[in-house]
């Protein structure tokens, strides 16, 4: 191995040199994994909430109010009166956008770190099949992944063109969703996107466990049973509904 400005003092006492490999990081590694683990079982919560609030979209209307349209205003209406109207869904958005910067970054600082350590050595002998599969690519599935929240967030929150439909009304989930879902390319990223999303959350929850020291046995069982439950009911969910737009099922 060749080193860097070697100590000769440490030379004649039998070390090669006492100077660290690489400098000290700003923000140790260990808080970086539990700030990705933190995070990403908030997301993993999020899309569990809301894949159960969307799929309101198969209930009856009531009143001429569709239940979704109903279920977005009650979204907007929590904290009423105690906070102004659509206050604590703002806050929750604040939050979430918080966390998702913290899982970027820690994502991108843990990565440049471990492509450092190896250097020009690359990952092998992986048992292969499907946690392999996760593992080699987190990355990749961890970028659509925010390319479908950006997309999501411009189609059917915020309403912009050409993400969104023309028929875009704000207010009118349903009819919203209908009118994106109508559209096959959109269709069909959203299911690609929802596969990254198992993937990505099934290798995520095993990750948490180790990272925020759950080293029990029961524990660590629990985890891993609810790392392929999870997403695969969080797949499934989101899959299904945009296919019944798409297929004529749900008008």
């Amino acid at each position: 191995m060749t080193v860097k400005n070697p100590d000769r003092e440490a030379i004649d006492h039998g070390h090669i040199t006492n100077e660290p490999l690489r400098a000290k990081p700003s923000i140790p590694s260990w808080a970086l994994k539990l700030t990705m683990a933190v995070t990403g079982l908030i997301f993993a919560l999020f899309v569990v909430g809301h894949m159960a609030g969307n799929l309101k979209l198969y209930s009856p209307a009531h009143g001429g109010e569709e239940a979704l349209d109903v279920y977005g205003e009650f979204l907007r209406s929590i904290g009423e009166p105690l906070l102004p109207h659509g206050t604590l869904l703002w806050i929750i958005r604040i939050v979430l956008l918080a966390a998702l910067f913290g899982h970027i970054y820690g994502a991108v600082a843990l990565h440049s770190r471990s492509k450092n350590s190896r250097g020009k050595f690359k990952r092998t002998n992986l048992m292969g099949g499907l946690s392999s599969f996760a593992t080699r690519t987190m990355l990749v599935t961890g970028v659509v992944l925010l390319l479908f929240i950006i997309f999501h967030l411009l189609d059917l929150t915020m309403g912009v063109a050409p993400a969104a439909p023309d028929a875009f009304v704000a207010g009118s989930v349903k009819a919203n969703m209908v009118a994106t879902f109508s559209r096959w390319p959109v269709t069909i990223f959203y299911v690609l996107a929802m596969v990254c999303l198992f993937f990505h959350l099934t290798h995520g929850i095993k990750l948490a466990a180790n990272d925020l020291g759950l080293t029990g046995y029961k524990t660590r069982q629990t985890f891993l049973f609810l790392s392929y439950v999870i997403p695969a009911v969080v797949c499934l969910g989101n899959i299904v509904m945009p296919l019944s737009i798409a297929f004529g099922w749900v008008s």
